[in-house]
């Protein structure tokens, strides 16, 4: 279901009619699967600053890559985004994408956080939260430790499925290879304090509540959190400790937020306007501070009270675009572990 239409002359005129195709520099079509209000600020100072005018549909990524898929070469949108790289390879396999020769967005998003046809524009920390009456801090520095027997009865994860664990996923069969990384998908199993469910502001209330001992998350989800004024929320925040994994290793795993120009883009001209604009300092921090999260651009800052608390970490800085290598081949170790 589509959530919000900021201008209804895009729906009244989704067709390709000639006042679009002669509007190359003057309007954009945004098909978006973030939904954040500091988003709004973000499309209207784009707009400011060029004179573009944003037409936006938001709605869910699989509606919206339906909607393309259907829409084929008379598809009005010109820029596709959304959040989790495995999304974005998956938009990419479809061959919606095409690449975009700009020295700006070469130079300002580092190599390891673009694809050959798509760009990340905000960074997201996979985290590691314990209860720490209930585990020690020693027992859970690593991913890997999570399928320590140790722990058996204590972990708490949402889906195998949901793209979040299968990028983690596709991560550790890049850097321990995929035997291990079954066998460590067989011990997370064996190590469930329930079947999993949920999202993952879900698991650090199970955390908290001490129904489980450790849980995987989204920093961002912590950081909503920590940055609540409500009781409850800062109760439960009291009661879990967050951990950096991997540090001595391959470094935290970082998933993203980013957006592609699509091949049937009417609007080729402002579509690379626009991809260069998020790349912008002012643009990057309404874009990442949105969500909680980091901006992929080195130098810029986001005022956020719960990042600066988490404090800085070693980042895993394996290609984002290569994740897409093993997503496929996490899926199916997921499935034969019987992690679902």
């Amino acid at each position: 279901m589509i959530k919000k239409v900021l201008v209804s002359a895009l729906l009244a005129g989704f067709a390709l009619n000639s006042s679009i195709a002669n509007a190359a520099d003057t309007e954009i079509n945004i098909y978006s699967a973030r939904h954040y209000q500091t988003d709004e600020a973000l499309y209207g100072n784009f707009t400011k600053q060029t004179g573009i005018k944003v037409n936006r549909i938001e709605a869910k990524e699989d509606e919206l890559l339906e909607r393309l898929r259907n829409e084929g070469a008379n598809s009005p949108a010109d820029v596709f985004i959304t959040v989790d790289a495995s999304r974005l390879a998956f938009a990419d396999q479809m061959g919606i994408f095409a690449p975009v020769k700009s020295e700006v967005l070469d130079k300002r998003i580092p190599a390891h956080l673009r694809a050959t046809n798509w760009y990340s524009y905000s960074k997201r920390a996979r985290v590691i939260v314990y209860n720490k009456d209930l585990v020690q801090g020693d027992q859970v520095q690593t991913y890997e430790a999570l399928a320590d027997p140790a722990l058996k009865g204590k972990v708490c994860t949402r889906s195998g499925s949901h793209p979040y664990n299968l990028s983690l996923g596709a991560a550790l069969i890049q850097h321990n290879g995929a035997e291990k990384t079954e066998q460590w998908a067989k011990g997370i199993v064996a190590n469930f304090a329930r079947a999993p469910k949920g999202g993952d502001t879900d698991q650090i209330k199970a955390v908290a509540a001490g129904e489980c001992g450790v849980a995987i998350a989204n920093s961002y989800y912590l950081a909503r959190l920590m940055n609540s004024t409500k009781p409850e929320d800062q109760a439960v925040v009291a009661k879990v400790v967050a951990v950096w994994p991997n540090q001595k290793t391959s470094g935290t795993h970082i998933n993203v937020s980013g957006a592609g120009m699509l091949k049937n883009a009417p609007n080729k001209g402002a579509a690379v306007k626009f991809l260069e604009y998020l790349a912008s300092d002012e643009a990057q921090t309404y874009f990442a501070d949105g969500n909680n999260e980091w901006p992929v651009v080195e130098g810029v800052k986001v005022s956020n009270a719960a990042l600066d608390k988490l404090g800085p970490f070693k980042e895993d800085t394996l290609s984002i675009g290569k994740l897409a290598d093993t997503v496929g081949e996490a899926q199916k170790i997921y499935d034969r572990a019987g992690y679902r």
